[in-house]
């Protein structure tokens, strides 16, 4: 039985969710983002204890079709972004259209209705956040911070992140860094 389950978009959720399956005695064969496959077929009041049980941790249970679909085109793109070391795919509407078995505009068209931003604007979204959390890290400078996101340079990078922000990535940077500096002198 596959269950799709809203927000569940990090690894530190997948362990809430493996936690309550656990706790349920239930088997499962593949967890990942938004998604896992129980072995079992699971009663009307299972269902409802697991939707209970996730709700608490902030997580949904879906049923709904569309809501499911919306769910996994994040999820993809979620992957994609902040856990993938892969190479971006080339096309990313066929990539999408072959995972999910529909057509490119309906999943674009959908994804607009119910999120309110297009799916190009919800990667771009993204990528922003990751590239604010690697600049927060200090680990990797503009030029790697650019390639790890499959950025064309570190011009585009910078005017994606402004557009965005408001804020150059330096000037990001800067302000994190004097944000920390004072917390220092407390």
């Amino acid at each position: 039985m596959k269950l799709v389950i809203k927000n569940m978009v990090s690894f530190r959720y997948k362990l809430i969710v493996k936690s309550a399956l656990e706790n349920m005695q239930l088997h499962f064969t593949v967890l990942e983002l938004g998604e896992v496959d129980i072995e079992e077929e699971l009663s009307a009041p299972q269902l409802k204890t697991l939707a209970a049980t996730l709700l608490r941790s902030g997580l949904e249970l879906l049923e709904d079709r569309k809501s499911i679909l919306i769910e996994k085109i994040k999820n993809i793109i979620i992957e994609m972004v902040h856990y993938s070391e892969e190479p971006p795919v080339q096309n990313f509407s066929v990539f999408l259209s072959e995972k999910l078995h529909y057509d490119y505009n309906y999943l674009s068209n959908l994804f607009s209705e119910v999120r309110g931003t297009t799916i190009g604007n919800f990667i771009i979204a993204h990528k922003i956040e990751r590239a604010k959390e690697l600049l927060v890290y200090n680990e990797l400078n503009l030029t790697q911070i650019a390639e790890k996101l499959h950025y064309s340079s570190v011009a585009q990078l910078s005017n994606q992140f402004k557009k965005v922000t408001g804020l150059t990535p330096s000037f990001f940077k800067q302000m994190k860094n004097k944000h920390v500096n004072a917390l220092e002198h407390l």
